[in-house]
């Protein structure tokens, strides 16, 4: 696997060794010596993931920009298994040099591509497909009292979502999450999350 080194520390774009022949495709979806191998020595620290999630959505459907509060903070590794995604980390550290920046990436069933968010991100993503089947590592395990967010419309984060406002759908609770700007971080840059 090859890995990717995007504009924020530790927000890592992971692409899998793919073998395609007539028959189709196989690739490693998640190696744990692997990862440890190329990831461990870029994050200084390892990662356990202990849960494994997945979703169905249509197109238009956006989901976050979530996260969780310490001391259930998550790290993810995320893949679109069918469809297509734009995958979006948000650094909500207070005290980073790259606080409120995100990074965007597409994930695609063709692709393969990988999106690792480290702890101290917020979370998102937008279908741009018909339908999109997408999977999540998860290093802590779900814990509904620590759920947070950030208002994925917030238009100062200045994501471009690729999905008009008119085609848009999102969850009741995704839209009474608070701007970045009226949002009291929980995480600060100086405090290990790990």
């Amino acid at each position: 696997m090859e890995i990717i080194k995007t504009a924020i520390k530790d927000v890592l774009i992971i692409e899998p060794r793919v073998f395609k022949d007539a028959r189709g495709y196989f690739f490693e979806s998640f190696s744990k010596r692997e990862f440890d191998e190329k990831v461990t020595p870029i994050l200084g620290h390892s990662i356990n993931f202990v849960q494994d999630n997945e979703s169905m959505s249509r197109r238009g459907v956006m989901r976050g920009l979530h996260f969780q509060r310490p001391p259930f903070t998550q790290s993810k590794l995320v893949r679109c298994v069918r469809g297509a995604v734009l995958d979006v980390a948000v650094d909500i550290r207070k005290g980073s040099p790259t606080y409120g920046q995100h990074v965007a990436v597409e994930l695609t069933e063709e692709n393969h591509r990988q999106f690792f968010v480290p702890r101290g991100f917020a979370h998102g993503f937008a279908v741009l497909s018909d339908i999109a089947v997408f999977q999540y590592k998860c290093d802590e395990f779900y814990h509904p009292e620590a759920d947070g967010g950030i208002s994925i419309v917030d238009n100062s984060l200045g994501i471009d979502w690729k999905i008009s406002d008119a085609e848009a759908i999102l969850s009741e609770k995704d839209t009474k999450h608070s701007m970045l700007k009226d949002f009291e971080s929980p995480f600060d840059i100086n405090v290990s999350l790990y």
